[in-house]
């Protein structure tokens, strides 16, 4: 992967600092609801306000939004309150009517991240343009493809970016609207450390009374900002109305969040991590030269298997091995759902390991 030179947010001209908060509306629904939730919104640790102009729906015939009308609507707002103001763009027409009205940051949804030819397009209208741009993850759980729109846009001049965490789409109940996949934004940040990573509580809660405790998990994960949908009455609103809450609710939401520092000035407790850390080092080793030890193992299970024509899978032997394991681990505080994930993962490498084992050509 190109590695991308950006410009951190704190030098992206519009007053913020190294973190960003946003909040606004789902979508603009009128002049005076754009402006009451700004005027509301602001008094709090508010950086920049949002508005959703243009609503892609999953069906016909719902609210989508109020068209480039509101587009004013928010750049009153923003010059009303002092703060600069964002919207969602999907294709080069919005991106032309964003930029002619004067919004300050631009975000890609992620319906539009799915399709890289409409990254690409939108990509190409910016050429040339110095504006940020946020882009949010892709509906389903692809992380390359969330990579790759931000190469586009870069490769296009822009190198004011900022991603923004709002969940994936699963099939079947689920206690969030979209999965938080917390480990996807993780491996991101290992791979562009460089990037801001801002979390959106609201697309991954689908709910108001998760709002608090995803947007302290993203601060924990040291996620750089938050963007959580306000309205005057959340319930009134015609488009994510569980999702929003008041301003005075938002207020109370980013009071009760706890900030922590990344990392320790007292040279104490560095040391004390220190120490954390270099055991984890030293069980993290060992795990690994157990893992290989058990993989000989499994080769040679494998050689014997084909010497005696039985097969690879053997449905009891995995079932025994599930129970009894799951036995050993609960006691010693470690959840069922870890540990089964974690046999998985080894039963697959087996299976793969004697597979190649079983099926080698012996050279004459």
């Amino acid at each position: 992967m190109e590695k991308m030179d950006l410009i951190p947010m704190s030098e992206w001209g519009l007053g913020l600092g190294d973190t960003m908060n946003i909040s606004g509306p789902c979508s603009a629904e009128t002049a005076e609801q754009v402006m009451e939730t700004a005027q509301g919104v602001t008094k709090h640790e508010v950086d920049v306000l949002r508005a959703g102009i243009w609503k892609p729906r999953t069906r016909p015939n719902s609210f989508e939004g109020v068209g480039s009308v509101g587009l004013k609507w928010l750049k009153d707002a923003g010059e009303a309150t002092g703060k600069p103001v964002c919207t969602e763009v999907a294709n080069v027409k919005h991106v032309y009517e964003a930029l002619r009205t004067g919004i300050d940051i631009l975000w890609v949804g992620a319906r539009t991240t799915t399709n890289p030819f409409a990254v690409q397009e939108i990509a190409d209208a910016l050429e040339g343009v110095n504006i940020p741009v946020m882009v949010k993850n892709p509906v389903n759980p692809d992380l390359e493809l969330w990579i790759g729109a931000m190469e586009r846009l870069y490769k296009s001049g822009i190198n004011k970016i900022a991603a923004i965490h709002r969940g994936f789409s699963t099939y079947g109940p689920s206690k969030y609207r979209n999965e938080p996949q917390w480990e996807i934004p993780i491996e991101l940040r290992r791979r562009m450390p460089d990037l801001p990573i801002i979390c959106d509580p609201s697309h991954i809660s689908g709910k108001r009374e998760l709002l608090q405790s995803v947007s302290q998990k993203a601060l924990d994960l040291n996620f750089d900002g938050l963007m959580i949908e306000s309205h005057p009455n959340p319930d009134k609103a015609l488009s994510d109305a569980r999702q929003q809450v008041t301003p005075v609710r938002l207020g109370e939401i980013l009071e009760s969040l706890v900030h922590r520092n990344p990392n320790s000035a007292d040279p104490q407790l560095s040391n004390k991590l220190e120490m954390f850390r270099e055991r984890i080092d030293e069980i993290d080793e060992n795990l690994i030269r157990m893992l290989a030890d058990r993989m000989d193992v499994v080769k040679k299970i494998g050689q014997f298997k084909k010497d005696n024509n039985i097969t690879i899978l053997q449905t009891s032997r995995w079932n025994e091995i599930i129970q009894e394991r799951l036995a050993l681990s609960g006691p010693l505080g470690i959840s069922n759902d870890i540990m089964v994930e974690i046999l998985q993962m080894i039963h697959k490498e087996s299976i793969r390991q004697q597979t190649a084992v079983m099926n080698a050509v012996e050279s004459k």
